[in-house]
């Protein structure tokens, strides 16, 4: 009761904060009818950056910036095909207080604004609302609040706007703010012109080139114009890597009934396993303290990764996108325009991974169980992360994926503007998307056979990762080792639909204008799994994988393997990587042996996706009403600008999640409505001529992130630790934001500027542990795939505890009471024509600082990030060095598999990257050679579980050489 008494006055206060500002506001312009008070016009809430090359596009930020109210930051394309870097991620990451979130290729996908992640960024289209079904990136997992944005060719738009603060004619939903594309259409440049962009890309992470191009032709009359456009491109993709699915400690055994401080995720040896080796005797009794060289104590709480792997993956990516845009402008008054967007992408990748097995080892009644590894010679450090050692009868498993993942996109979107008298606007737009999503990741992974000698040599004492090597060939099929693990046959097909009608109205001039408006917005997911595997895996090979009655029995399993594919896997790596070849299998040929595509076809559904997802529908309808004021007035004889007013928002939410109900599934559903008012007010003071002071105050919302509020369980760890549960009890997240800073503009492109923000944000949703029974999920055994039922039976054997009463770890979101982040930016453009003309640098910098009751924060927050850009631009040449960086930050909140403060951080990373240009003096400068480098410092993609020497994963994207031409006709 208090925190909404609390909260509803916080509500009130800022409401009135607003109303008072416009009260004064419109009680100036009244009394002010000097004609110098001209302002610039208030449709522009954010900062244009026009992009005419590199120092035009400096000027035009310069210059427009001087006009802006709201803050933000835009960048827009005077020519077709001149937005910079390849998709629209990678262009926005140049604004400041922007953070990418990038694929394991190293592209970037999804944009974080001001400390909060990509689920808290609104993304338009032409100002309505868009959602596209693809699931954020190779290894997925992402529920569609988010928008992947390298699903968009930048060579068919022109202009990106990114709203750090809100104005009441703002679509809601965006905390962090809102960013709008808006694709190119004729009369952006009238007359006839034909564009094509032709490159070759050039990767040196498999010395491949790939096809990427475009081709945009617009013609215009004087009242009509219609221009088509399509992009394409073609990757071929290999990524080296290491992953660990995190890191973990064993289980020692109870002493005098006192059970240690390990066992989280496997257990050691009791007993001398067979063959193990170094003068071990079989069947004896095993004191792996004193073989480990540690204590007790440091033995039950050495960190070792769940599964070291290397992992290779490799393929094709393409994506093709159309547009067509059509303009009629009969009368200067009157204007129609009609949008419509169709893209389709493709993964077509394999991925295989040999896995040293130390995840679910130890004793166990499996055919899989290896009796549990021998810890020899261990050295560790003090945060109990092993350093060294030999592991004695351990394990390897081969992991092989195949990912065929398509996406397709379209989007029509008409609208109409009308100015029927001077002081009169009126503007009508509707849009209708559908996105269709399908991943097919069937899974086959072979293991070499328990109890058979192979050793473990652990380094990690440098280099990005451990290096593991072993005294097994592990790339040689035909070594006798291998047999069959598991096999999964696992499908997701994802569905998003969005409607919507806006309706705006403004009344006045550019002194003073009130405009008011009405939105719905309609929008539908559904993500649905299907999965075969237990139907599958017995055809493959039999019961419990024996081999005895299956279609490919353990004694031919060799046929089916290759040599590793690559001979120079790990050439980007730093240090030793152990192990850099491995068998892979014959994906074609398994297949056609085990007549795969009926399971595939057949799969029933399930509830966790293949990617770990939670699985349902969602349908979500927003009405939504506005009125705001724009207007100009003086104080002390100097300009106040300013833009004010509410927004208000009823939101009917339906969600629908599958959920087991003994052996079978049923749809559970919930409904929720709630109502959301939206004040803001933004402020500009002209101090000087060359000193502008900002300052806004507003309330911005963010609805739950789709996957979390779908209800039900899924339990797609295959070691049986961890079960997500969703919430459709959440609420959404508000956040009380308030803004200041100012530019100081030294003269042409210069200036300087300083912002500094806070936003105190309630009902911020985490991620909260919470344990309970195998048997209290409702989950029925027998439902389960064999790993999960090995794994479950291999606990209950070594801990002596019936599978049902099993404890099991359960995510589920909650909302925290509050979440308060602080912000400052900084930003620097200066010209240095003073040394060399046409030479200069633009720089911004921004430092969060976060902090809650409950002591959990945002994830994917780097304290201090910066971009720096050096160019010069003269005599037809253009040549422009950008480097960002971003420090660590939190990646998941702990614990992670029940190690306490343990937290996922992604590494500090920067980037270089160069982009260059040459205007061909012929053929009247049509033609302009251009060539970019990215990554050009090959940085990896590294992610640590809390300690800087326990990778979690690590990516190797390697260098890419983009050389082609831009022609003009």
């Amino acid at each position: 009761m208090v925190d909404s008494r609390i909260q509803s006055f916080r509500m009130a206060l800022c409401a009135a904060s607003a109303f008072g500002a416009l009260t004064l506001a419109q009680a100036a312009f009244a009394q002010d009818s000097a004609p110098q008070a001209a302002a610039a016009p208030q449709n522009d809430d954010v900062a244009d950056i026009v992009v005419t090359g590199i120092r035009g596009s400096l000027q035009s930020a310069t210059n427009a910036k001087k006009n802006a109210v709201a803050f933000g930051d835009s960048i827009f394309a005077e020519d077709i095909g001149k937005l910079p870097a390849t998709n629209l991620a990678e262009t926005l990451n140049r604004m400041p207080g922007v953070r990418l979130r990038r694929d394991n290729n190293g592209e970037g996908t999804q944009v974080a604004i001001r400390g909060l992640g990509p689920s808290f960024t609104r993304v338009l289209l032409n100002g309505s609302q868009i959602q596209v079904a693809s699931d954020g990136g190779t290894n997925g997992g992402s529920a569609n609040r988010e928008v992947d944005l390298d699903f968009f060719p930048s060579e068919l738009f022109t202009r990106l706007d990114l709203a750090k603060t809100p104005s009441p004619s703002t679509l809601e939903g965006g905390i962090a703010g809102t960013v709008n594309l808006r694709n190119a259409r004729p009369f952006d440049k009238p007359g006839t012109h034909v564009t094509v962009v032709a490159q070759g890309q050039y990767t040196d992470a498999n010395d491949k080139i790939s096809p990427r191009g475009a081709i945009v032709a617009s013609h215009t009359t004087d009242t009509f114009g219609i221009l088509v456009g399509v992009a394409g491109v073609k990757t071929k993709t290999r990524i080296d890597g290491f992953e660990t699915v995190g890191w973990t400690d064993g289980n020692l055994g109870a002493v005098n009934g006192v059970p240690d401080a390990g066992g989280n995720n496997f257990s050691w040896a009791s007993v001398v396993p067979a063959n193990a080796g170094h003068g071990l005797i079989a069947g004896q009794p095993v004191d792996v303290v004193a073989t480990s060289g540690l204590t007790r104590s440091q033995l039950s709480t050495a960190l070792l990764p769940r599964l070291g792997r290397n992992s290779l993956t490799t393929g094709d990516r393409s994506r093709i996108s159309a547009l067509a845009s059509l303009e009629w402008r009969p009368s200067d008054e009157l204007h129609f325009a009609l949008d419509a967007i169709w893209a389709k992408s493709k993964r077509d990748y394999t991925k295989v991974n040999m896995n040293w097995q130390v995840r679910n080892s130890g004793p166990g009644t499996s055919a899989q169980s290896t009796g549990g590894m021998i810890p020899i010679d261990l050295t560790v450090d003090d945060n109990d992360v092993v350093t060294s050692g030999t592991f004695a009868n351990s394990s390897f498993f081969l992991e092989a994926s195949l990912f065929k993942q398509t996406t397709k996109f379209w989007n029509i979107n008409p609208s109409v503007s009308w100015q029927p008298a001077d002081n009169l606007k009126i503007d009508l737009s509707a849009n209708y998307s559908k996105s269709r999503f399908f991943r097919e990741q069937p899974t086959w992974a072979f293991q070499t056979t328990p109890n058979s000698g192979v050793d473990v040599y652990y380094d990690n004492t440098g280099g990005d990762y451990p290096s593991i090597t072993t005294n097994l060939d592990l790339n040689d099929p035909n070594n006798g080792s291998w047999q069959w693990y598991r096999q999964n046959v696992q499908l997701v097909r994802r569905k998003t639909e969005t409607k919507g009608a806006h309706f705006d109205v403004t009344y006045g001039d550019d002194n003073l204008n009130v405009k008011v408006g009405a939105a719905y917005d309609q929008a539908t997911r559904s993500i649905r799994a299907y999965d075969n595997s237990t139907a599958y895996q017995f055809s493959v090979c039999g019961t419990g994988c024996t081999g005895a009655t299956g279609s490919i029995p353990n004694s031919q399993i060799a046929q089916y393997l290759r040599a590793f594919p690559v001979g120079n896997f790990g050439h980007l790596a730093s240090g030793n990587i152990g192990y850099t070849s491995f068998v892979v299998p014959d994906f074609d040929a398994i297949k056609s042996a085990t007549n795969y595509e009926s399971y595939r076809d057949s799969a029933p559904e399930t509830r966790g996706a293949v990617t770990g997802g939670a699985t349902g529908d969602m349908d979500e309808k927003v009405w939504g009403a506005y009125f705001e004021i724009n207007g100009v007035t003086q104080i002390a004889g100097r300009d106040l600008h300013v833009n004010a007013g509410m927004r208000y928002a009823h939101t009917g939410q339906r969600v629908v999640g599958p959920s087991q109900v003994g052996t079978t599934i049923v749809d559970i559903e919930a409904n929720s409505k709630y109502d959301n008012f939206l004040p803001s007010i933004n402020l500009t003071y002209d101090i000087a001529d060359n000193v502008k002071l900002r300052a806004s105050a507003s309330r911005t919302m963010t609805r739950p992130d789709a996957g979390l509020i779908l209800p039900g369980i899924t339990f797609s760890d295959p070691s049986a630790l961890v079960a997500n549960a969703g919430n459709p009890g959440l609420k959404p997240y508000t956040s009380d934001n308030y803004d200041i800073g100012g530019e100081y503009y030294t003269g042409g492109i210069g200036y300087v500027g300083l912002s500094a923000f806070m936003k105190n944000v309630q009902g911020f949703t985490v991620i909260q542990p919470t344990r309970a029974t195998f048997g209290s999920l409702n989950i029925p055994f027998s439902t389960l795939i064999s790993t999960q039922q090995n794994a479950l039976n291999d606990r209950a054997a070594a801990t002596g505890v019936a599978v049902d009463d099993l404890p099991i770890t359960v995510q589920r979101p909650i909302n925290l009471s509050d979440l308060k982040i602080k912000g400052v930016e900084a930003t620097w453009v200066q010209p240095l024509d003073f040394l060399v003309k046409g030479l200069g640098f633009s720089a911004n910098g921004t430092y969060l600082k976060q902090s809650s009751s409950s002591g959990l924060v945002a994830e994917g927050v780097s304290k201090w990030s910066y971009n720096l850009q050096g160019f010069y631009e003269d005599h037809g040449l253009s040549v422009s060095l950008n480097y960002v960086w971003n420090g660590k930050s939190i990646a998941q909140n702990g614990p992670q598999n029940g190690i306490t403060g343990a937290d996922l951080k992604a590494d500090a990373r920067g980037q270089l990257d160069m982009s260059a240009g040459y205007q061909l003096p012929f053929l009247g400068k049509a033609m302009r050679l251009t060539l970019d480098v990215l990554n050009i410092t090959n940085e990896p993609i590294r992610t640590t579980f809390e300690y800087d020497n326990a990778a979690y994963s690590v990516y190797y994207p390697g260098r890419t050489v983009m050389a082609g031409i831009r022609a003009n006709f």
